[in-house]
């Protein structure tokens, strides 16, 4: 019988040789004099922690098995996906961080609820075995599409200034002003998740998938999961940057069908002005 991944244990130096590996980024940076070799050398300090940390909170959680603590965590990382899809954003404004989190909300929490409801059915439905990593990648594919859209939405509306004005002083509302740079923001933000499910299985063996085979459940049972899952997150990314932009889009325009420049501000200048 073959061994599966859920067999076979691995130690924390076990672990410690695949971070060796990250010798190789911090030698390409050094030679490409890209300045980010601390920067590698924190972000995987901070993952590792912030993995422990997960890793402890699962376990009480696991052995609790209660509704509370589950959705408890749920929203934690809700909250945190959310003020994540801003952090990259170069241009901003008022109420960006309350729209990023109730689009992350709206999209995540609703596709996983009819995922695990309607599709996987486990008992109890808030199984946290299944809902929290379920959600969990949910979450990181939505703030990474709600991040894309509002980045290029507000990039584009900021490049374009001149273009708007002059549509809107040619007659054109507010909708049919900005109704181009909507569509060219959504577009970027449905890229990353068309192109993997373009190349999967041909070039990528994706997350839920591998995970499975890890584990040693059968190929073709790993296969629906994965299926299942990559339509679940398309569908998560497509509610939430409509969501996220619609909302951008009513709190930058005015009803006297106006663009209220003067609340996108740049990042820089964001910071200036707080200081």
């Amino acid at each position: 019988m073959l061994a599966s991944a859920s067999d076979i244990a691995i130690s924390w130096l076990d672990v410690s040789i695949a971070a060796c590996l990250l010798a190789i980024n911090a030698l390409v940076s050094v030679r490409l004099q890209l300045g980010m070799a601390s920067k590698i050398a924190w972000s995987s300090v901070r993952m590792t922690i912030q993995l422990v940390i997960l890793g402890l909170v699962l376990k009480q959680i696991f052995a609790l098995a209660t509704a509370a603590p589950v959705l408890g965590l749920a929203g934690v990382m809700t909250v945190i996906a959310g003020v994540s899809a801003v952090g990259r954003i170069d241009h901003r404004y008022p109420g960006i961080y309350l729209n990023a989190i109730s689009s992350v909300w709206l999209s995540s929490w609703l596709v996983t609820l009819v995922t695990v409801l309607a599709i996987i059915r486990p008992d109890p439905w808030y199984s946290p075995p299944i809902l929290i990593p379920l959600l969990g990648m949910v979450l990181g594919n939505s703030l990474t599409g709600i991040s894309l859209g509002l980045d290029r939405f507000l990039s584009e509306m900021h490049n374009r200034r001149g273009e708007l004005e002059t549509s809107l002083a040619l007659g054109a509302t507010r909708w049919e002003s900005c109704r181009g740079v909507f569509s060219v923001a959504t577009r970027t933000a449905m890229v990353p998740i068309l192109n993997t499910m373009a190349v999967a299985g041909i070039v990528s063996i994706p997350g839920m998938m591998t995970g499975q085979l890890l584990a040693g459940a059968p190929p073709i049972q790993a296969v629906k999961y994965q299926v299942m899952i990559m339509f679940v997150i398309a569908a998560a990314i497509a509610i939430g940057i409509v969501v996220a932009l619609w909302l951008t889009y009513r709190n930058v325009t005015t009803a006297d069908h106006q663009i209220n420049w003067q609340v996108i501000r740049g990042k820089k200048k964001l910071k200036a002005s707080i200081r």
